[in-house]
């Protein structure tokens, strides 16, 4: 016989005004289960929240699925159906309240639930919360809760088959999935699209009860959701409204309270009447000397938390706490005063901000893995690269709460896209009505956190068909052949789902937020999108079009929301999944790990422009890693060079979902590439932009800090990489809060001498502390003379972190250090160790270790020890 499960419960806070509660108890369903593949007898220890392939590796049935080639051997595994199983122990008293409920915060995919036998559900959507009403169907003792998960890939076909042709949908990779080159039915399927594949990521079409499931039993009326929507904000008071959703089990009145929970303020109170069955009550509020939410580096993140009381007869029988910020937010987009174009750009709290950020994506194939460290770990790195944007992608998922809490919590803004990515989908009334169930449950869900900027309906799609532009859109879909019907009907659905469900959705769930339809996106959203002169913009003339980057200058647009390049990761990482004969860029493994079909053409292609390509393995992937930080570089100095005209720079991307070949700045184990290092530079609140206009540098100092930086001593030099000084000037300067200001032209031709072995260093300084350096090189460094020069190193203990003195009398380009035996962080790496300068660098190890294990273990590289 199988034991009954253990049930967690959350129990109620003590009621503030000391009356008696009478709360409803949750309880989350969240061990002793376990699962079978459907037709086999033996049932397996599985966890929740999990998925089969997750249950799989962990009962020992397959192996590690990043490692090496195995996804390929895994593909049978989405063909199957599974069956998940656990026991509900509930007292008499539980079986006999009055409401009981069982939530399903997410179902991966097709899946039909039982209770004591009892079909009481059939889901058909990833991205739902399923609530079913089990009043009277709980007896007391054991009760079995039964879940079967039907294929994705067989219902998909099935719908596939029904629809009649298939559509555009070319990441997902069918082939890889056993399939034939037009069965691709992921757009069929409301579940996360990158599972079937991607440019960067591998094909896991996963099953399993992917969020947790809760029961909750109730015996009076209680609160269900809580909104707290800003109305107006000013400097003495801001005024809100508490929407309240309330779940009547009778017809009766009952006190309404809003509170402050942090000062024990109360906000609002008010004698409701409350009918049976679901209850919107809204009341004013307003908060006075209002503390505003602001953005990583502009100021605090202040969050209130609000608390809504019910009171039934003496009795508390509702709480519901949200924990929220105070701000106003606008996307703001009105001409230019010359009519060249249209401007566009966040403001928030009055003040226009500069977005400088990255496009996310999901941290792992398998979203029981997603735990709260990993989204810890991940905003961390977000705030450390000065950043105060993220854009979660479309295809991916709505993410888990505990990635929008840390955004609140460290002033990082969210692009949210709803789930559709690059791919036409279908318009079934049935497909219609589950796309705007999903949406209204995650607005919902996410609607109270202040990171929430904009939501946007879909990546790419508008841009990709263009529906009335026969010679725009993506070639690849421009060779698929539909007829006139055909083309039509797939519009027409789009039409239906960007432009009328989902705006529609928004307005009713989340009135303070924008919505846009696409991005790219044109300002007038009539017009096709990615216009340099307005709207946001996806720019892959670097990369994809093997434009230089310089190409980055003539094409910074409004707002660029996608922008990348390439790199591998570094050589602990590919140790994870390769084995030392896989260790070239096109063994069978390493292609199985770089899934863009141009990614190793492009980047030795683009290595021959600028650096020398290096014959041995480990340099390749070291050079590599500078190429791209360097193409991000660029791109993000330009960008923010630029402003007011372009007001946004968010780079593709900031995380990895396993381990690959990809355009990330962080890898799959939260390693650092020498592009989220640079991106850290670019991103600081004060930099230098230097470009080259006409044959000359033109040298800007940009800012986001609000006020003017007064009396600022900007001095530049230009040296051999000997450290020979071959010009100089000085130069004292206002720095213009929030904004980019041209401070001085410099022709290189007055240096009168050759300067292909020369940089440029622009540093800047108030009251003797430096507060932003800029170089630029004057040639490439393929066409450069690095000198031969090897660091002095001084390791000395600080606590339990190591400092690194790192001294040259030489230029040495891009020094990077690593340390093959002891994991851990480096403060800074892949730096230009400047002739005569010292530097200090900070490594923190994973865990305490010895300075001579350190010392031993420690190795470095640079540019010219890679060269012949």
């Amino acid at each position: 016989m199988r034991r009954a499960v253990v049930m967690s419960c959350a129990v109620c806070a003590v009621c503030l005004c000391g009356c008696c509660e009478k709360m409803p108890v949750q309880l989350t369903v969240d061990s002793r289960w376990q699962f079978r593949q459907v037709g086999k007898q033996e049932w397996m220890a599985a966890q929740v929240p999990g998925c089969v392939h997750t249950d799989l590796l962990r009962n020992g049935v397959i192996e590690d699925p990043y490692y090496r080639t195995n996804e390929r051997d895994l593909q049978w595994i989405d063909k199957q159906e599974w069956e998940y199983r656990t026991s509900l122990d509930v007292t008499p008293g539980q079986a006999a309240s009055k409401k009981a409920e069982i939530v399903f915060e997410g179902l991966d995919t097709y899946a039909e639930v039982f209770l004591n036998g009892q079909k009481l559900l059939e889901a058909d959507n990833m991205f739902r919360t399923w609530k079913v009403d089990v009043t009277g169907l709980l007896g007391p003792g054991a009760n079995e809760l039964r879940i079967c998960f039907r294929s994705a890939i067989t219902e998909g076909l099935e719908r596939l088959a029904r629809h009649g042709y298939s559509m555009p949908a070319n990441n997902d990779q069918a082939v890889n999935g056993g399939l034939k080159e037009d069965e691709r039915v992921s757009v069929f399927v409301r579940k996360a699209p990158y599972h079937f594949g991607w440019d960067w990521g591998p094909r896991f079409v996963t099953a399993g009860i992917w969020r947790p499931v809760r029961v909750m039993f109730a015996e009076d009326s209680y609160l269900e959701d809580l909104y707290m929507e800003t109305v107006e904000v000013g400097p003495r008071k801001a005024l809100m409204t508490a929407h309240v959703q309330i779940v009547g089990l009778s017809d009766t009145r009952a006190e309404l309270c809003i509170t402050d929970r942090d000062n024990g303020r109360r906000l609002a109170r008010e004698t409701v009447h409350i009918a049976r069955g679901s209850n919107t009550i809204s009341l004013p509020v307003e908060i006075e000397n209002p503390k505003l939410w602001w953005t990583n580096g502009l100021g605090d993140q202040h969050l209130y938390t609000f608390e809504a009381s019910l009171n039934c007869e003496g009795k508390v029988t509702g709480r519901k706490n949200v924990l929220t910020g105070i701000r106003t937010l606008r996307i703001v987009e009105q001409p230019d005063p010359d009519g060249r174009g249209t401007g566009m750009y966040v403001e928030l709290n009055g003040v226009p901000v500069f977005m400088k950020g990255a496009n996310h994506i999901p941290n792992d194939m398998f979203a029981d893995r997603l735990t709260r460290e990993v989204y810890r770990n991940e905003i961390d790195n977000a705030v450390k690269a000065n950043m105060n944007m993220l854009r979660v992608w479309g295809g991916g998922i709505y993410e888990n709460d505990d990635f929008y809490e840390f955004c609140d919590r460290r002033g990082i803004l969210v692009w949210q896209d709803f789930m559709f990515a690059c791919s036409m989908y279908p318009g079934d009334s049935d497909f219609l009505a589950s796309v705007e169930a999903e949406a209204e449950d995650n607005v919902r869900r996410l609607r109270n956190h202040p990171c929430i900027a904009l939501w946007c309906g879909n990546n790419e799609i508008d841009n990709a068909w263009q529906q009335h532009n026969p010679s725009g859109g993506w070639k690849m879909w421009k060779k698929q052949s539909y007829t006139p019907q055909q083309r039509d009907q797939m519009w027409k659905a789009c039409e239906d789902i960007f432009k009328e469900i989902l705006p529609r959705v928004v307005g009713r769930c989340d009135g303070q937020r924008p919505y846009r339809h696409s991005s790219p996106m044109a300002a007038d959203p009539t017009r096709h999108a990615n216009l340099l002169a307005e709207g946001d913009t996806h720019f892959w003339g670097v990369w994809h079009g093997k434009l230089p980057f310089d190409a980055f200058e003539q094409n910074s647009s409004r707002f660029v929301s996608e922008y990348g390049f390439q790199s591998f990761p570094e050589m602990a990482t590919i140790k994870k999944y390769a084995l030392p004969e896989d260790h070239n860029i096109q063994s069978e493994v390493m292609l199985s790990h770089q899934r863009s079909p141009i990614g190793n053409d492009a980047i030795r292609e683009y290595m021959g422009m600028y650096y020398n390509i290096p014959d041995r393995f480990e340099d390749f992937i070291y050079v590599g890693q500078v190429l791209q930080a360097e193409a991000i570089r660029s791109a993000i100095e330009i960008h923010r060079g630029n402003m007011p005209r372009t007001m946004g720079s968010l780079y593709w991307q900031l995380n990895d979902c396993w381990p690959v070949a990809s355009w990330s700045g962080t890898d799959y184990y939260r390693r650092w590439k020498a592009m989220h290092y640079f991106a850290t530079k670019a991103n600081e609140p004060v930099i230098f932009s230097l470009s080259e206009r006409d044959g000359k540098v033109v040298v800007k100092l940009v800012s986001d800090k609000l006020k003017e930086i007064e009396n600022v001593q900007v001095r530049g030099r230009i040296i051999d990489f000997l450290g020979r000084a071959l010009y100089s000037f000085d130069k004292e300067t206002n720095i213009p809060g929030n904004m980019s200001t041209v401070i001085l032209e410099l022709d290189p031709a007055t240096v009168g001498e050759e300067l292909t072995d020369a940089l440029l260093v622009v540093d800047a300084a108030k009251d003797g502390r430096r507060i932003a350096r800029g170089t630029r090189y004057f040639s490439k460094i393929r066409d450069a003379a690095l000198p031969e020069a090897e660091p002095r190193l001084d390791i000395t203990r600080k606590g339990n972190d190591l400092v690194i003195g790192i001294h040259s009398d030489k230029l040495i380009k891009n020094l990077y250090l690593y340390a093959e035996d002891v994991e851990g962080f480096f403060s800074d790496n892949y730096m230009d160790v400047l002739p005569g300068e010292s530097i200090a660098v900070v490594f923190t190890p994973a865990e305490k270790t010895g300075g001579e294990k350190f010392r031993s273990s420690l190795k470095y590289k640079h540019i010219r020890k890679t060269m012949p």
